[in-house]
């Protein structure tokens, strides 16, 4: 019988060690990004939100509202800040709204 090692990781490290390995980072920023705008933006503007897309540190946003999306224009920085942090990492470098 084999002797046991001593190396143990806890389920985090495991899990992050696992995405990193098989490149599925890139995946789950996707759906996180998702995620986190219905979530910081809010039940009023996910109503008017058709399709996220995240490619290349922008996020594409289509939004059916051209008031609202030019009410969201103004405050980009502000928005792309927002996202960042609930993210809790830089990834979204610029914001498009169609």
């Amino acid at each position: 019988m084999a002797k046991r090692t001593n190396n143990t990781l806890n389920f985090s490290e495991a899990l992050n060690e696992f995405i990193g390995s098989n490149k599925l980072e890139k995946g789950l920023d996707k759906v996180n990004v998702q995620d986190i705008w219905a979530e910081q933006m809010g039940s009023g503007v996910n109503n008017y939100t058709t399709a996220i897309e995240f490619k290349n540190d922008v996020l594409y946003v289509q939004l059916s509202s051209s008031v609202l999306r030019e009410e969201l224009s103004y405050g980009k920085e502000k928005i792309i800040s927002m996202l960042n942090e609930g993210l809790g990492k830089p990834l979204i470098k610029k914001l498009v709204l169609r």
